[in-house]
């Protein structure tokens, strides 16, 4: 089986944010008078685009997040970012272990990506590759950005292994053609109920150890697909 790159996910996969942004979420939606839970924003908005966030919120709720209410967001999260935004466990040391290309394809912002990983140490292990649905018309669960991302690095869809952490991102790199790993190591997996909701969607493997990836990427250009 031939790999030729990996697509990083950002959020949740490189950084350990997702808690972070879900926090900032739940009370921008409630400051519009709705009421989310944790559980249901997770299910319902991992891994998506504020975009996609707002029309869910329109279509179900009649109240999409006005710019007032996302430039409040912004605001709050940078700033939670540069007190508490880490990397995620086994990062960057694994990077320099891969002996194939790899980029960043993500649902945030182009600025939201380059904050994370500078705050984090790893922009300089990815830019300039780092890809932004905001490059693209549609949005995760739609393949739009993983096959933007295969594109612009000029390799073949079937020829490239995404690494995500949501049904989301899984649902957009199936429908891209792409092989995929699911990530549930990072810190919002378990009381998300994270790891059961991807493995319900069938992704090439699911992993929890960041360290093991270099191992895992070999191991698949070998063996027929893992459970």
């Amino acid at each position: 089986m031939t790999i030729e790159l990996i697509i990083f996910d950002c959020d949740g996969v490189l950084v350990d944010s997702e808690p972070l942004a879900m926090r900032v979420l739940i009370n921008a939606i409630a400051s519009q008078g709705i009421t989310v839970t944790p559980e249901d924003a997770y299910r319902d908005f991992l891994g998506r685009s504020l975009a996609s966030i707002s029309t869910s919120l329109r279509d179900n709720h009649g109240a999409p997040l006005g710019p007032a209410t996302l430039q409040a967001m912004r605001t709050e999260l940078y700033a939670l970012y540069r007190q508490e935004l880490r990397p995620n466990a086994g990062l960057p040391d694994i990077l320099g272990q891969l002996d194939i290309p790899y980029c960043v394809a993500s649902s945030s912002t182009p600025e939201r990506i380059h904050l994370s990983l500078e705050l984090t140490g790893l922009l300089a292990w990815f830019a300039p590759n780092i890809y932004s649905a905001t490059m693209v018309d549609h949005g995760k669960p739609a393949p739009d950005l993983f096959l933007h991302a295969a594109a612009a690095m000029a390799k073949a869809p079937e020829n490239c292994l995404v690494i995500e952490d949501s049904p989301a991102g899984i649902a957009a790199a199936q429908s891209a053609g792409m092989r995929v790993f699911g990530y549930v190591g990072g810190s919002h997996a378990a009381p998300s109920g994270l790891q059961q909701a991807i493995k319900a969607l069938d992704p090439d493997l699911v992993f929890d150890d960041m360290h093991a990836l270099p191992d895992l990427v070999r191991s698949l250009r070998t063996k027929k697909k893992a459970r």
